[in-house]
Order: structure tokens, then sequence, then C-alpha cells
């Protein structure tokens, strides 16, 4: 039997979790164990076998999952019982997500206690990730202490930018003392697919300018040449940048003293209004965005404006990436809306002609539901190729933590 390395995205309340075979990285097994901590936890797997749909496996009823400790029981008796790995001691390696690596760590890194020290100091970059993050590797090494344990940052892709773009315009010493500046994140989604394209483009990464759309409950954009991100739409946190499900994005920072003095709000409460009650969900009350486009076609003038908004904001960004870059080869749809959304792909590249870049209506029609298939909707004789890349963030995490481990 060929080994097996497991990739885990701990979460506040969750565990996600997939199995891939070595060296092919194939996947094998994967799911997620979800509100922990609950009354009513949900936990399922996937099974792949060869040539046949994945099977569905569900926790058992009234099963407890107090917490991540026994979550990750729970994982591992349901590999057990779907017979693709008899124990975790028996890993080739697991790859750990982590949101927040700052700037100590530009690559993924083998874990260790001074490792894990320096993510829980880290912590004040990322309260609401982080903690999570680190909560998933202990309960991971107490499992299994001696499988290797790689950490894969979602700020790492993102260290290639240079300092005139990552630094803020107020006092330096912010940024000397206490390290705020533009961090960037779902770096691990950029890499893969901006990769995944040059290769079905045929052509080396190096010699490639692309912009990366990732679109799905939160939003970024990357601008990247010679396979290093020069810029980024999020910044010291995910708050920054392209309008999401929940977060504002761009806003004028003045509104937030304004709200302090004007409606006596704290600022527990105007971080929470930010990050939960904006974007899509403040503008038309939902931020699912299914349901907003459903609304959209009905004529909900609040969905509407949502939807106008939101694309709105990714032209703005393709077009300022496109300046940075000096030119653009490749536009790059990924992430949940992205991938499965003609709608919003059209509307974000309407009237961005003179820059070379046309999508052909009928091929962006039928770009919906092909798993882990590329699609190329570009309109022929226009200068800039447009695909749909579907994002794989667990295959590259399993594929940094390989590349780890062997070079030990």
């Amino acid at each position: 039997m060929k080994q097996r390395l497991l990739v885990l995205n701990s979460g506040s309340s969750s565990l996600k979790f997939k199995l891939f075979e070595v060296p092919d990285l194939i996947a094998l097994a994967w799911g997620a164990i979800e509100e922990i901590g609950g009354e009513g936890p949900i936990g399922h797997i996937e099974v792949s076998s060869s040539g046949k749909e994945p099977v569905k496996h569900y926790l058992g009823a009234g099963v407890s999952v107090k917490d991540h400790r026994e979550a990750l029981g729970q994982m591992a008796s349901l590999f057990k019982e779907t017979a693709v790995l008899d124990s975790l001691h028996g890993l080739y390696g697991i790859g750990h997500r982590v949101v927040h690596g700052g700037e100590h760590f530009k690559a993924p890194v083998l874990i260790d206690q001074e490792v894990m020290s320096t993510i829980k100091a880290l912590v004040p970059l990322a309260p609401l990730h982080n903690p999570s993050n680190l909560l998933g590797i202990e309960v991971a090494f107490e499992g299994a202490p001696e499988v290797p344990q790689v950490a894969v940052f979602d700020t790492a892709f993102h260290q290639t930018i240079p300092d005139h773009a990552f630094m803020y315009a107020i006092p330096k010493e912010y940024y000397t003392r206490h390290g705020i500046r533009r961090y960037g994140f779902h770096g691990t989604s950029h890499s893969f697919v901006a990769k995944r394209a040059a290769k079905y483009l045929g052509r080396p990464l190096q010699d490639l300018k692309l912009i990366t759309l990732h679109l799905g409950n939160g939003a970024s954009c990357a601008a990247i040449e010679g396979g290093r991100c020069l810029d980024t739409s999020m910044g010291f946190t995910p708050l920054e940048g392209l309008m999401m499900g929940t977060r504002c994005g761009d806003i004028d920072p003045s509104i937030l003293p304004y709200l302090a003095r004007n409606l006596h709000m704290g600022l527990d409460e105007i971080e929470q209004v930010l990050n939960r009650r904006s974007g899509l969900k403040g503008i038309c009350g939902e931020s699912d965005m299914r349901r907003i486009l459903e609304r959209f076609k009905a004529g909900d003038l609040d969905a509407g404006l949502a939807v106008r908004m939101f694309t709105y904001r990714i032209k703005k960004y393709i077009g300022a990436y496109t300046g940075v870059l000096g030119g653009l080869d490749c536009l790059v749809f990924t992430g949940g809306i992205g991938e499965n959304s003609p709608v919003i792909r059209e509307m974000s590249v309407d009237g961005l002609r003179c820059l070379g870049i046309e999508i052909d209506q009928e091929k962006n029609r039928i770009a919906t539901g092909l798993p882990g298939a590329i699609t190329d909707i570009s309109r022929g004789g226009t200068g800039v190729r447009v695909l749909v890349v579907p994002t794989d963030e667990e295959q590259e995490i399993a594929h940094q933590a390989l590349m780890v481990i062997e070079n030990g």
C-alpha cells in the first residue's frame, strides 16, 4: 500500500481534512466535522474510488464532538471505517493550513516547538484564525507525535510584494515596531491556479503576467509576474480590497471615527459591522451569491445594486493590476463564485476590451459545473486569455508539505 499524506484545516468550530496518496497526490478521501462543541455536530467523509462517484459517509447519530481532540479522533475513525487509513501513526506527513505567517514565514516549514511559539506570537495579527490553526497543530501532534508535520501559510506567497506596495502611508514606526503592513491572504489558492494556468497555456510561469481572482465569500485579487506576487488586494487583515460576502473591502478610514463619534459605536461593534454585517449582506441582506443572483434576475433592486458593486470593484482591480504588471497575458477566475457564476464573470470584464480582455458568452455560459476542468472563455482574437481554473488549496498544501518533508 502506498503512503498517505493528510491535510488539515482547523477552524474555530470545524475540522476540514483531505487525505492524499503519496507521491502522486491523488485524493483518496475528504470531509469535515463542523459545529464542534455544539449539541449536534455534523461530520462526513467522502471516499474516492477509481472510476466511480465518491461515496459519502456520515458521523453516527448521537456522536459527541466537544472539542478538536475528539474531532480528530472521529476523523480517524471515519478513515478506519472506510478502509482508507488504519491509523494516523502510519501517515507519511501532515500539512496544516495556517492563515497568518507574518514576516517570519516566507515558505512552508517543518513544525517544531519554535514554529508553534512563533505562530502563537502572531495571534494578534489574525485573532480569528491563528488560534484555531494552532489548536489543530497541537491536537495532531498529540495524536501522532512521530509524524512529520508542515505549516503552509496563506500569507507566504505574498511575501514577494515590494515595500512600496506593502507599506501603508502612516508613520513608519507602526510597521517597524508593530508589523502593520499589507500581508495578503488566499496565497495558497493564488499560487495553485497560477501554476495550473501556466501549464494549461503551455508556457513557463516565469514568462507570464497574470491576474488571479479568488472570488468566494472571501474575495481577493493578485498581480503575478514570473510566478511572483507583486501586489494583492487584501491587506493587514482579510478585510481590505474587494467587496465580499460580509466584509466591506475598501472604505474611507474616516468612516470609523465618524461611526464612533456620531453613532456612539465602540471599536468591537465597528469591527463586527465591517467584518460580519457589510459587503453583500450589508447591501441586500444576504451573503450567498447564488440567492442574490436569483433575486437580481427577478428584478430585486438591492440585489442588483449588490451585484453591480461587487463586479465594479473587481473591474477596478483588474485595471489597476494590469497597469502594475505593464500588460497582461492571462486573467484567471477561481473560487466558488469565480468558478460557478457566468454572470459575475461577464459583468466583471464588461467594458475591458480596451485592455484586450473580452469573453465569449457561450463559452462563459457553459464553463460551470466542470469539476477540475480548466475552461478558456476568451473571445477569439483578443489579446488576453481568460480562464476559469478550479482551485484546490488542499492539494497545494499537500504538494508544499510533501516538498518540505522530502527535503527534510
